[in-house]
């Protein structure tokens, strides 16, 4: 993975997109020294829709409540998360169309969503729109429309991805997708495509480099002793988790739960699935053994066996750790600072392989994790 290009791309894109939206701010009247009339039918010759109208009195309404600078900065994030999102699920085969609204299938920035419009199956999606912009050769209107409709499309399954566009985030979108250098562009072609098949490292890194240079203003500040605001205090605690520190901290947490189990109480799998029961309690070489044994069969590379122990200890050991009637559903797993994800994603992964080892199939074993072992909270809801 290409850290260098996912920063030098991420620091940039931040600063692009501010300047973008609040170019449109600006197009719609709307600035920082003001918005003049709310309720106002064009804006410097521009006649405004219903739709916009409506738009800009929900932007306006935001400037108001949350400031400027700081609706600014959200819509930006807005739309760098969700090219992100887009990215990330195009490249790996996630979105339920099959059509990469980005690229081509040979990885060119020549969005098949374009070319397959006419074909396109997806909800919300007005034929007659789409007609209308072909006939009258409006490739941006239609790239435009179509991202648009994709994002809403999207709400059903990750609803708090894409909520429905229909506000200010809407108006807001940057002009020119298309244009050589535009945001959508330079994610193509700044980062290579193997980059976004990583699990979702890119996701978390990307963020953390989007957030870099907010990050240095407020501990710059800080040393002038301006305050930490609320609003500052997710760039300023942001950390992405390296992957080796994440399979570290749930293999020898959850892993150690579950090894825990099957070495203590003489019960391990082998191999088929099956439960089976051994002649009692490990000796404590033994139940090294196994613990390793078991680590070494999910493939935990950083899991740690404990230390032998005397009988004493093992006894106390095993009254703090009681893991009497030991059921995968009845697991809570929470990631305090879920940030991107990364931490939940192995949890998930390692909990499959506990679920399956007790002879659920994998249908079983998703629904089960979702509805019953995940838990993850974050300050930062953009990241969460």
């Amino acid at each position: 993975m290409d850290k260098n290009a996912i920063k030098k791309y991420a620091t940039w894109a931040r600063r692009e997109l501010i300047s973008r939206v609040s170019q449109k701010a600006e197009f719609y009247g709307v600035t920082s020294e003001g918005y003049g009339d709310i309720n106002a039918d064009s804006v410097d010759g521009h006649i405004l829709s219903s739709t916009e109208k409506e738009q800009r009195k929900s932007l306006i309404n935001r400037v108001c409540s949350e400031g400027y600078e700081q609706t600014m900065e959200e819509v930006a994030y807005t739309w760098f998360n969700r090219f992100s999102a887009l990215r990330y699920m195009e490249v790996n085969n996630y979105l339920p169309t099959r059509v990469r609204v980005f690229t081509n299938k040979d990885g060119e920035f020549k969005p098949q969503i374009i070319d397959e419009a006419i074909h396109l199956k997806l909800d919300g999606l007005d034929m007659e729109k789409v007609y209308s912009l072909k006939k009258a050769d409006d490739t941006e209107a239609l790239y435009r429309y179509l991202l648009i409709t994709q994002c809403n499309a999207l709400s059903k399954i990750m609803p708090v991805m894409f909520q429905i566009i229909n506000d200010y985030t809407e108006l807001l979108l940057p002009d020119h997708l298309l244009r050589e250098g535009s945001v959508i562009e330079q994610m193509i072609t700044s980062i290579p495509e193997k980059d976004w098949t990583d699990q979702v490292q890119i996701i978390g890194w990307l963020y953390q480099y989007y957030n870099a240079e907010k990050k240095d203003e407020v501990f710059a500040a800080l040393k002038k002793n301006v305050k930490i605001t609320k609003e500052n205090i997710p760039a300023a605690t942001q950390l992405f988790t390296p992957d080796w520190i994440v399979r570290y901290m749930v293999e020898n947490s959850l892993g150690r739960i579950f090894v825990q189990w099957s070495a203590s109480s003489g019960q391990w799998s082998v191999g088929s699935g099956q439960q089976v029961v051994g002649s009692g309690q490990w000796s404590e070489k033994e139940r090294i053994q196994k613990e390793q044994e078991i680590a070494d069969k999910f493939g935990w590379k950083y899991y740690l066996t404990e230390a032998e122990q005397t009988p004493e200890v093992r006894a106390q050991l095993a009254a703090y750790n009681n893991t009497t009637n030991f059921q995968p559903e009845n697991l809570k797993v929470i990631d305090p600072c879920a940030g991107s994800g990364h931490i939940l994603v192995y949890l998930f992964d390692v909990l499959m392989q506990i679920y399956t080892d007790y002879s659920y199939t994998p249908s079983e074993a998703v629904r089960s994790i979702i509805e019953n072992n995940l838990y993850g909270l974050d300050i930062d809801d953009r990241a969460a």
